[in-house]
């Protein structure tokens, strides 16, 4: 891989945490969530599977990212609603579980 775009891939995504946890702290969580949300990363990978792969593996893995879309959602929620109950560390790590286990399903069943 070419050391260009791997430091490409690191500012960008500096970046977006940067202003993500800009946002966030201004209480501006919609704007924060939009940039966090924002296709960047999957359109510079996009351009970079398919420059390397071709259309069929750049096809597969926008297939796969919807395939775990659900599993994703399984660690967003629990979050949202842990988060004021137990502190960010457990409801993060019930989330990231939550999401580990059913990716990992989701990924035996489509394998």
């Amino acid at each position: 891989m070419d050391i260009k775009l791997l430091a490409a891939y690191f500012v960008l995504g500096g970046t977006i945490v940067t202003l993500v946890t800009y946002f966030g702290s201004q209480g501006k969580g919609l704007l924060a969530a939009f940039v966090a949300l924002f296709p960047s990363i999957t359109v510079v990978t996009l351009f970079t599977i398919y420059m390397s792969s071709g259309v069929s593996e750049t096809t597969s893995y926008f297939r796969s990212m919807l395939l775990l879309l659900p599993a994703w959602l399984l660690y967003v929620i629990p979050v949202m609603l842990l988060l004021p109950r137990l502190g960010p560390v457990p409801s993060v790590l019930i989330g990231m579980s939550l999401y580990v286990t059913v990716a990992l399903i989701t990924m035996r069943l489509v394998h």
